[in-house]
């Protein structure tokens, strides 16, 4: 259960609130003010505050406002026996997760309720925090000029709702460049969404897209979203846009001026506000000359365009990508891999990597199997398309 401080100068409010809440099984530290409240914080590190509005002296509000300062995600629940919606308004402006009257603490199914959703409402924050942090770190990963640049490419974009279109080969990190430019964006919040053009059948990429309704086709049998409808306030990533027919790439560009979507069946127009991210290995402008994709659509969807080079043109990057899938294999695999060796850097250094930093990870993945030491050498490796190294010849052992 949660560690709580109650913050109140009324010592039968605060006593009654603290012997409610630990009979829910919560532990609960009391403070006859807010100037001893911020004494107990450091010590107490609660999970969450429950503090009085109106105290003399230093406020409720004046507590908010010196916690959030200090710890901006400290969930706070603000309590009062003269509510009112000007209150209420300017406690939750302050960063308070709820606000609650004082008369409802007199039903303990209340203010556990109170309690149970502030700290949920706290949980998924932190896990969402997290993840956001995991999906924009992945394989995201290095210092090169070149990765660098990418680098200020999403701070300078990921603010903006302008559409982005990322080129480069096959495992490169589209997607990854494509969460980072969701995750530090406005819409971070919202949901991030992906369809892989190239692996839908022509005839199912339209109701993926747009949706349905019950009975549009057989097999319909119940009416479905799309995946910009799903989008909605978010970001929807179309991955391989190239392998998309041009019977739906008309029907996209109608949905992209008109921000609307009708599903296949349906006749109501539905509003979306989704902000497009495409990625592709092919080159679109040629794609354009050779009538495969039509060029309104093209100019809709590269406002912004950014090529992420091969990994053989970024091998300053390697060092960095290889501790951090040595750390990742060993946290998956329960393995003790400390490093890798001088020569085991310098030969994936001089490989082609013609699948990139999918097929480094994959290199790594494999040798950490055979591996048995703390030392990851070149022996180990087997790297299809470059110079080949056999596991079966160890020259050292680790």
């Amino acid at each position: 259960m949660a560690k709580i401080l109650v913050v109140d100068d009324e010592e039968i409010m605060r006593d009654m609130v603290a012997d409610s809440l630990e009979l829910n099984g919560h532990r609960c530290t009391v403070a006859a003010n807010p100037q001893i409240a911020l004494e107990q914080i450091s010590v107490v590190n609660p999970d969450l505050i429950i503090s009085d509005y109106k105290m003399p002296g230093m406020t409720g509000l004046d507590l908010l406002k010196a916690v959030k300062k200090d710890r901006p995600s400290q969930p706070f629940l603000m309590m009062t026996a003269f509510g009112s919606i000007e209150m209420a308004v300017e406690a939750l402006q302050n960063g308070a997760d709820h606000f609650i009257e004082k008369k409802d603490f007199e039903h303990a199914e209340i203010i556990e309720h109170a309690v149970a959703m502030v700290l949920e409402k706290y949980k998924y924050r932190m896990e969402n925090t997290v993840l956001k942090k995991r999906l924009c770190e992945k394989n995201f990963i290095g210092h090169s000029e070149k990765f660098v640049a990418l680098n200020k490419f999403v701070e300078t974009v990921a603010p903006t709702n302008a559409s982005v279109l990322i080129t480069g080969e096959s495992g490169v990190g589209k997607e990854v460049l494509a969460r980072a430019l969701h995750y530090q964006s406005l819409r971070a919040g919202g949901p991030f969404v992906k369809i892989n053009c190239a692996a839908l059948p022509e005839s199912l990429i339209e109701s993926e897209l747009f949706g349905h309704e019950k009975g549009a086709f057989t097999g319909a049998l119940k009416t479905r979203r799309g995946k910009f409808e799903l989008a909605d306030g978010g970001t929807l990533l179309l991955d391989e846009i190239g392998e998309m027919p041009l019977a739906a790439q008309s029907k996209l560009l109608r949905v992209l001026q008109e921000r609307t979507v009708v599903r296949i069946g349906g006749d109501d127009e539905i509003k979306v506000d989704v902000r497009i991210i495409c990625t592709t290995n092919r080159d679109l402008k040629k794609e354009v000359e050779n009538g495969n994709f039509r060029e309104d659509l093209y100019y809709r969807l590269s406002v912004v365009p950014v090529h992420i080079p091969p990994l053989r043109e970024r091998t300053d990057d390697i060092p960095d990508l290889l501790n951090y899938f040595i750390g990742k294999f060993n946290e998956e695999n329960g393995r003790a891999v400390e490093e890798a060796s001088e020569e085991t850097v310098s030969m994936l250094q001089e490989q082609m990597w013609p699948g990139n930093i999918r097929q480094l990870e994959n290199a790594i993945a494999r040798a950490m199997v055979f591996c048995k030491g703390t030392i990851l050498t070149p022996e180990f490796f087997e790297i299809e398309g470059g110079k080949n190294v056999s596991a079966g010849k160890t020259k050292k052992k680790a």
